[in-house]
C-alpha cells in the first residue's frame, strides 16, 4: 500500500535509513499503530471498570468524558500520527522519522495519556499542557516536512492537527468549552476521513479490481466529490456549534446524501471477494449513517449519542482499522489480503458499533448493550495487537 495522496512527479519516494535498532521504531505506523491498537483495548476496559465501580481513575474528567477524549485525542491521534509520520515521505520525498526521535515522540503522546489519566492528582493545567504539547510539536514538524519538500497540496494536514490541538485544549479548560473540543475532535477526524478516505478507498478498488480484469472501474475524482467534502465540512462544523439547531440537521442530511451517492460510484459490490477492500467501503457507509442520524437528530427525535457513536465506533473505528491493517501489511511487505483473523477484526468492531448505538434505541438494556459494545470493541483491538505485532517486527525492506 502506498500511503499517500498525491506527490508530485519530481520528488522520488526515500530510502529509509539504516536501522539497526528495534523494528517497532523503524517506521512511524509501526509505532503508533502498535499504541493505537493497545490503548483502544486498555482504555476500553478502564472506562467499562469505571463505569461499573470497579476502577477509581483519578482524573479531573468524569468517567464518560474521559473515555470520550481518550478515544479522540489518544488512540485516534495515534492512528493519525501512524499515518502521517509514514505518508509524508512519500509526500515530500524527505527522510522519515525513526529511532530515538520517533521514540521521543512516542513517549510524548504516552506521557500525554498518563498525566490525563491522573489530572485530578497533577492538576488539569499540567495535564492540558503537556498533553496539548504532543499535538503541537507532530504539527510542527509535519509543518516543516511539507514546507521543505514544497509539497503544497498536503497543507490540510498540519492544519488538521492545528485545528485537533485547539479542540484538544478546549476539552482541559472544560465546561461548555469542553464540550465544543470533544466534537471539535469528532468533526476534525471525520473530516480527515472524508479527505483522505475518499482518495484511497476508490484508488485502491480500482487497482484490485483492473487485477481482476474488471470492464468497469470507480469513478474518477470530480464535482461530486469536491461537493461532498464541502458539504461534510460545513454540516461538521454546525454540529460542532449547535449540533441541535435544524439548519444542522439539514446540512448534515445533505452531506449523508452526497456521501452515499459518492460511495455509490465506487463499484462497492464488486469488493465482496477481498475483506481488506470491502471494509474500506464499509468505514465511507458509516459516515453516511452518522450524517443520516444527526440530520435525524433534531427532527425526528433520534438521540444525539447514537450520532455520535455511529461516527465514533462505526466511521472512525472502522476506517482506522482498515487502514491500519492494510498499511501495515503493504508496507512490510506482505499480501494485500486479509485472513480469517483480520476479518474477525472487522466483523467485530462493526458488531460493537451496532450495539452501541442500539444502546440508544434500547433503553431497558442501555446498560448490558454498553457492556456488550465495549466488550467487542476490547476483543476487535486486543486481536488486531496480537495478530499485526508480529507484522510490526518484521524487519523493513531497504530503500
Amino acid at each position: 500500500m502506498a500511503m499517500q495522496l498525491k506527490r508530485p512527479p519530481h520528488q522520488p519516494v526515500p530510502r529509509y535509513r539504516a536501522h539497526t535498532g528495534p523494528a517497532i521504531l523503524a517506521q512511524g505506523f509501526r509505532t503508533f499503530f502498535f499504541a493505537a491498537g493497545c490503548w483502544a483495548a486498555i482504555a476500553m476496559a478502564i472506562w467499562l471498570g469505571a463505569m461499573h465501580g470497579a476502577i477509581a481513575l483519578p482524573t479531573g474528567f468524569p468517567p464518560s468524558l474521559w473515555h470520550a477524549h481518550e478515544l479522540v485525542f489518544g488512540y485516534g491521534v495515534a492512528v493519525v500520527s501512524g499515518f502521517m509520520l509514514t505518508a509524508i515521505p512519500n509526500w515530500t520525498g524527505r527522510l522519515p522519522l525513526q529511532g530515538a526521535p520517533l521514540a521521543g515522540l512516542a513517549a510524548l503522546w504516552l506521557a500525554g495519556r498518563i498525566v490525563v489519566a491522573i489530572s485530578a492528582d497533577v492538576g488539569p493545567w499540567i495535564a492540558g499542557t503537556i498533553d496539548t504539547a504532543y499535538l503541537v510539536v507532530l504539527c510542527g514538524f509535519v509543518m516543516r516536512e511539507i514546507l521543505a519538500g514544497r509539497n503544497w497540496r498536503n497543507l490540510p494536514m498540519p492544519a488538521a492537527l492545528a485545528l485537533l490541538a485547539l479542540a484538544n485544549a478546549l476539552t482541559h479548560i472544560g465546561g461548555e468549552l469542553g464540550v465544543y473540543g470533544l466534537r471539535g475532535g469528532i468533526a476534525v477526524l471525520v473530516v480527515l476521513i472524508g479527505l483522505v478516505g475518499g482518495r484511497i478507498v476508490p484508488s485502491f478498488t480500482r487497482n484490485w479490481l483492473a487485477k481482476q480484469g474488471a470492464s468497469e472501474l470507480p469513478a474518477p475524482f470530480g464535482v461530486i466529490d469536491r461537493l461532498m467534502l464541502a458539504l461534510l465540512v460545513i454540516a461538521m462544523a454546525l454540529w460542532v456549534i449547535a449540533p441541535l439547531w435544524p439548519g444542522t440537521g439539514v446540512a448534515a442530511g445533505a452531506a449523508g446524501i452526497a456521501t452515499l451517492i459518492r460511495l455509490g460510484r465506487w463499484r462497492t459490490p464488486d469488493t465482496a471477494p477481498e475483506p481488506l477492500l470491502w471494509v474500506l467501503h464499509l468505514g465511507y457507509l458509516w459516515l453516511g449513517i452518522g450524517l443520516g442520524l444527526i440530520a435525524a437528530s433534531p427532527a425526528w427525535d433520534v438521540a444525539p449519542l447514537a450520532a455520535v457513536h455511529a461516527l465514533t465506533a462505526g466511521t472512525i473505528g472502522t476506517m482506522t482499522l482498515a487502514v491500519m491493517t492494510r498499511a501495515s501489511l503493504g508496507h512490510t511487505g506482505h499480501a494485500l489480503t486479509a485472513d480469517i483473523w483480520t476479518s474477525l477484526i472487522y466483523v467485530l468492531v462493526t458488531a460493537a458499533a451496532l450495539a452501541r448505538i442500539a444502546a440508544h434505541a434500547f433503553a431497558p438494556h442501555y446498560v448490558e448493550l454498553v457492556d456488550i459494545a465495549g466488550g467487542l470493541w476490547f476483543a476487535a483491538f486486543a486481536l488486531f495487537v496480537i495478530r499485526y505485532t508480529p507484522v510490526w517486527l518484521t524487519r523493513p525492506k531497504s530503500g
